[in-house]
């Protein structure tokens, strides 16, 4: 038998058991990791399509105004984890390439995870859970908890953090060099900035209770602390793929 590795992703990819059986064999590895995928996308379609059919009840005013569901980061977060497992769930379908090589598809997805899903579900799940124990009626009044049943609720704002650790744990993924990451989530940060800030001009509603308590200067700050806040989030990210999958895998390396 091969003397086990001290990184997982040699042994991950090579499918040989070394000694002791510390090794899981590549195809169950591969068949536990398209489960959790297709899993995954399964529930998260499910949650986005519980929530669309609470649009025709009777919703606290101003819930869905202007943008229905879409102006939510919680929302828009619960999308783009649907997007990515979907994605992940079809590229572990796809025949396995010759080589060693990245297809361009798998590298969009890896891409889509380090730099959006990761840190983007880890903010809402931190962010929410905050200032819901600080003063729930900032984030989520008690009103809510008559449309929306706790364990939705949970779907929204708990689950997506161990989601997105077990993600890390069945496969390494890709990630860009620092500044290129930044850069992206800094541009979809302002995006939605924006978005925000129009919805607020177009019908004077503050999608979230908490930013009427804010000045102008105060908007402003709490803001860049958001945006800081999502920056060290996307900086553990990494760490964390590291630590779990080696830091001289190739798809640990930055591209």
């Amino acid at each position: 038998p091969l003397a086990c590795p001290q990184d997982p992703c040699s042994y991950y990819n090579s499918g040989e058991l070394c000694e002791e059986s510390c090794v899981i064999p590549t195809e169950m590895m591969a068949i536990l990791k398209t489960f959790y995928h297709i899993v995954a996308f399964s529930w998260y379609a499910f949650v986005i399509q519980s929530i669309y059919a609470k649009a025709d009840s009777d919703l606290p005013p101003g819930i869905f105004v202007y943008g229905g569901p879409w102006k939510y980061l919680t929302f828009l977060n619960l999308v783009l984890q649907m997007v990515y497992f979907g994605l992940a769930s079809v590229n572990d379908l796809q025949p396995a390439g010759k080589g060693s090589k990245l297809s361009l598809f798998s590298l969009c997805k890896d891409l889509l995870f380090s730099v959006f899903v990761f840190p983007v579900g880890m903010f809402v799940v931190l962010l929410f859970w905050l200032i819901f124990a600080y003063d729930r009626q900032l984030v989520y009044p008690d009103s809510m908890d008559g449309f929306f049943p706790p364990w939705m609720n949970h779907a929204m704002h708990t689950l997506v953090l161990p989601m997105l650790f077990g993600e890390i744990l069945v496969e390494p993924h890709v990630y860009p060099k620092t500044k290129n990451g930044l850069a992206a989530l800094g541009f979809v940060g302002l995006a939605y900035l924006g978005w925000v800030v129009w919805v607020y001009v177009t019908v004077g509603i503050w999608v979230y209770p908490l930013l009427e308590l804010f000045s102008h200067t105060g908007l402003a700050i709490f803001f860049l602390h958001n945006m800081l806040v999502v920056t060290l989030l996307f900086l553990t990210g990494r760490v964390l793929n590291q630590k779990v999958w080696g830091k001289y895998h190739p798809k640990c390396i930055g591209v």
